[in-house]
């Protein structure tokens, strides 16, 4: 009788052994049979360049173009091109071409205040940061060289024509740092503070040349 009864309980362990081998239902069985995915080796990205101008480069333009005719009462007026002594006229950090402040063009009797100026500066060289950013393209730039070109390109405009571009894009650094002194003339004449700035810009750039 003993043998008998215990038959039944025996039964029952090993029903039950059996069911926890087994893996669990539903959603969760799929789960625990699916194998790992395995790891993709993804490439490295490439390092994105500068496409925005640094310190450097916001130094540099405010050395040479200065900030000019801030009057006694604290505002600032525009002034005729030193060279042709009309246009473009120009006001605060550079600045030529529309008036973002009143409307109209910059000219006689444009006047900004000191913040005007500093927001036109701003929006100027994001401006001309891309215009070079658009003319380089995937070319590998230092900050100081993308620096540098924002500054050549400020005061040119000259950064889709230049020599000076091509060299560059063709990684000839040096090549490129000479051509800054050819742009130093205004209304056909050499100008001390244009050498002076070439001169600046290439020594910037080529401080960052790989």
């Amino acid at each position: 009788m003993l043998l008998q009864s215990a038959s039944p309980l025996l039964a029952l362990v090993r029903r039950l052994l059996a069911a926890s081998t087994m893996p669990p239902a539903g959603d969760d069985a799929a789960e625990a049979q699916e194998p790992p995915a395995p790891e993709i080796a993804l490439p490295p990205s490439p390092a994105p360049g500068p496409r925005s101008v640094g310190p450097a480069g916001i130094a540099l333009v405010k050395r040479f173009e200065g900030c000019a005719r801030l009057r006694t009462d604290g505002l600032v007026e525009a002034y005729p091109d030193p060279a042709t002594g009309a246009e473009p006229w120009t006001i605060g950090w550079g600045a030529t071409g529309r008036d973002h402040v009143h409307g109209g063009g910059i000219g006689p009797g444009t006047v900004w205040t000191r913040d005007q100026c500093d927001e036109r500066l701003v929006r100027d060289l994001a401006r001309h940061a891309a215009d070079v950013a658009a003319a380089i393209g995937e070319a590998p730039t230092t900050q100081p060289q993308f620096d540098a070109l924002v500054s050549f390109h400020y005061n040119t405009g000259a950064i889709a024509r230049a020599t000076l571009t091509t060299r560059h894009l063709a990684g000839d650094f040096e090549g490129a740092a000479r051509e800054f002194a050819r742009w130093n003339r205004a209304g056909g004449r050499v100008v001390k503070g244009l050498v002076r700035r070439r001169a600046a810009e290439a020594e910037l750039y080529l401080s960052g040349a790989q």
